[in-house]
């Protein structure tokens, strides 16, 4: 079982950043790979982007390529997503999940999620 935590949202102006994070519990987070999903009011749940187990491997969704970046930290059990250049319609939902095998943009192959953090972006 993995338990995962996200905190870091919060209320930021368009052309701002925020930084997300999201703990994890459990001794093998370092085998998982580990997505950022968000949903906003009356839409799925989409793909932001992922990570390997190693960090090696980023994977985005063309809508924040270049405004988003993925990272982790396997001593802390933690990955990360800072955002940049953050514009109203990236106002959702975030959630980080994580997966027992490969990459994947499907958020039905995730195994495990957190509860997730609100992000609002002011015009």
């Amino acid at each position: 079982q993995v338990q995962l935590v996200e905190s870091g949202g919060g209320l930021v102006q368009a052309g701002g950043s925020l930084g997300l994070s999201c703990a994890a519990s459990g001794r093998t987070f370092s085998s998982y790979f580990m997505g950022w999903f968000r949903q906003a009011p009356g839409k799925e749940r989409e793909f932001v982007a992922g990570i390997s187990w190693s960090g090696s491997l980023t994977y985005y969704a063309d809508f924040v390529k270049g405004r988003f970046t993925i990272s982790r930290d396997n001593v802390k059990n933690t990955v990360f997503l800072q955002m940049n250049s953050l514009q109203p319609d990236d106002t959702a939902g975030y959630y980080c999940a994580a997966r027992t095998r490969g990459a994947s943009r499907r958020e039905y192959e995730y195994d495990y999620w957190g509860q997730g953090t609100q992000v609002t972006v002011s015009s």
